[in-house]
């Protein structure tokens, strides 16, 4: 029987960039969440590998389908494991591609845990863990699937807690952005740790956050000025309690009392710039999870 799984949009809270390695890796302190705002993937059984993509944003991954994250991920864990047979994977794409949400690296994870149930593997987490690293800096927390401490380049993770329930509306100006040309053209010192106790109302969590920052925004709102528009936009809706860039951008996200809220507050949005993408919905539930 085929395996379905759900990968979550990850969204970084706050970011701060720390460090930078003697090899040119930055150093990062986030809070990262993940919503019930994601990607589709369903895998079977097959004598070789193959990928298709479909969904309203596949058409940005069609042309490259045959070196995406997905397929190596399964690859990856096929030789780790000893495995000889294939697997046949479907994609369904909904988050936006190079947006600063963990797009692809969500989809490797999630190709990571369907294929581990498919092939009934005994692959430990802290196994299936560093087969993530090896993928990319996001895998592991995209593995994790729950609020969690980032640090490092990526791979230090330590669990958050219970985030508290809330609304979540995530909006795209329809640009793609490079992470890698985003810390490129960052500029200014480092910053510090910002960790803290998570609170039991949404309305203490952004307020918590506001004396946070992502600080890559200036550098991504260099290259796409329209996150600035975005972040404004957010801003306005009734009942938005912080608007703030995801990641590396260009996606940004505003976090409400509730899901009703956020809704309400994306159907505004869709009406102002129905050109962009934009979505709404909660933090990820446990039933969500192992979708």
């Amino acid at each position: 029987m085929p395996i379905a799984a759900f990968a979550p949009a990850k969204i970084n809270l706050y970011l701060h960039v720390t460090g930078r390695r003697a090899d040119g890796y930055h150093l990062l302190d986030s809070l990262v969440a993940f919503a019930d705002i994601g990607d589709r993937l369903t895998v079977e059984t097959a004598a070789s590998f193959s990928l298709v993509v479909d969904g309203a944003e596949a058409a940005a991954l069609n042309t490259v389908a045959n070196d995406n994250l997905v397929l190596r991920a399964a690859r990856l864990l096929a030789e780790h494991a000893g495995i000889s047979a294939g697997a046949a994977l479907q994609l369904e794409k909904r988050l936006p591609v190079a947006g600063g949400v963990g797009g692809g690296s969500s989809d490797a994870a999630a190709a990571l845990l369907a294929l581990r149930r498919l092939w009934r593997l005994s692959v430990e987490d802290e196994a299936l863990h560093q087969l993530g690293a090896r993928l990319g800096a996001d895998v592991p927390a995209c593995l994790y699937r729950d609020a969690v401490w980032v640090g490092g380049v990526g791979e230090r993770l330590e669990p958050a807690g219970a985030l508290p329930e809330a609304g979540i509306v995530l909006a795209n100006p329809r640009k793609a952005l490079p992470t890698g040309l985003v810390f490129a053209s960052r500029r200014g010192p480092f910053g510090e740790p910002g960790r803290f106790a998570l609170p039991r109302r949404v309305a203490d969590l952004a307020a918590r956050l506001a004396s946070r920052r992502n600080e890559l925004t200036d550098a991504a709102a260099g290259l796409v000025p329209e996150i600035r528009t975005v972040l404004a936009r957010l801003g306005r809706l009734p009942g938005s309690l912080l608007a703030r860039m995801s990641g590396s951008g260009p996606t940004c996200f505003a976090l409400f009392g509730s899901r009703k809220a956020a809704e309400e507050g994306c159907a505004l949005l869709h009406a102002a710039e129905p050109l962009w993408w934009c979505a709404a919905g909660g933090f990820v539930a446990e039933a969500a999870r192992n979708r």
